[in-house]
């Protein structure tokens, strides 16, 4: 039985009990906040994040994020290199950071086994589910290609949408111009946002919250139809909604996993608290998918 390790950042959202029972390895992202660097996920977690950022006032210092460094990545992959037969390592695309890039070049210089790089083409609970496909394709005794090919063609088969609670934390860190932020806040819109290609996309605009929500469920519902699949709701300090979405998805979609986890702060500080959305993963329809 072949041994491959699986690799994943933090971004990913890979709830504790999955990332443990599958032996998935994590490399953390890196928050920048009044001169000190924490891990995300290690020295602070994203429930601190959230509160840190809805106490922040105009004027006060503005975290950073910083994507994992070379020298962690080499020292995993040289560590996974005395245990595995093959490492696959999976991360959020290059249009949102150059972890790929960091991943390919540690791989270069410190592992002595084979490495597939996988770009997710997605982030946070969606990323989560490539990469967990990935780690039971291994769990399985599956070759380094089999492992590899198990993750990309899950990638066609995620998606994930949505709503913030303000506008006001994209102007506070630079995203959008004020006016935009005050038109925001007037009319009260709730953008619904999504990826594609890589690249954060706007699937529309509501008047409240709950339009927003309602509206995730059916852009959602318009990707997946009735086929099985698998769902996450995601937030970002934003639990009262997650019961009410949770029924929602369980009433109308053939959900054979649920899945509660935080939305990675490696985004939400820069989208602020009071993020919340679904990610979901649809069956293959066919063998071959």
């Amino acid at each position: 039985m072949t041994r491959i390790a699986v690799v994943t950042d933090s971004a990913a959202c890979i709830p504790e009990d999955l990332r443990r029972q599958y032996n998935i390895h994590v490399v953390p992202f890196e928050l920048v906040w009044n001169g000190q660097s924490y891990h995300d996920g290690v020295d602070i977690t994203p429930t601190e994040v959230y509160r840190r950022l809805r106490e922040l006032r105009e004027g006060n210092s503005w975290p950073t994020t910083s994507q994992p460094a070379l020298g962690t990545f080499a020292n995993l992959y040289a560590e996974l290199s005395t245990q595995a037969d093959g490492i696959v390592s999976i991360h959020v695309p290059d249009e949102l950071s150059g972890t790929l890039h960091t991943a390919r070049l540690a791989a270069e210089q410190a592992a002595t086994v084979p490495v597939r790089v996988i770009d997710a083409r997605t982030a946070a609970i969606a990323e989560g589910f490539v990469v967990l496909a990935a780690a039971r394709a291994a769990a399985a005794g599956k070759s380094l290609e089999e492992v590899a090919a198990a993750a990309e063609a899950t990638i066609p088969r995620v998606g994930l949408y949505a709503t913030l609670e303000s506008l006001e934390y994209l102007r506070r860190g630079g995203r959008i111009g004020e006016a935009a932020a005050m038109l925001g806040a007037r009319l009260r819109i709730h953008p619904i946002l999504y990826l594609a290609e890589g690249r954060v996309k706007v699937a529309g605009v509501t008047r409240n919250r709950r339009q927003a929500l309602e509206r995730i469920l059916n852009l959602m519902e318009e990707r997946v139809g009735r086929r099985p699949m698998c769902a996450a709701v995601f937030h970002a300090d934003a639990a009262d909604d997650v019961v009410w979405i949770e029924a929602r998805v369980r009433e109308r979609f053939d959900c054979q996993h649920f899945y509660i986890t935080e939305f990675t702060p490696v985004m939400g500080v820069h989208t602020g608290p009071g993020v919340i959305g679904l990610a979901f993963c649809a069956r293959a329809t066919s063998s071959r998918e």
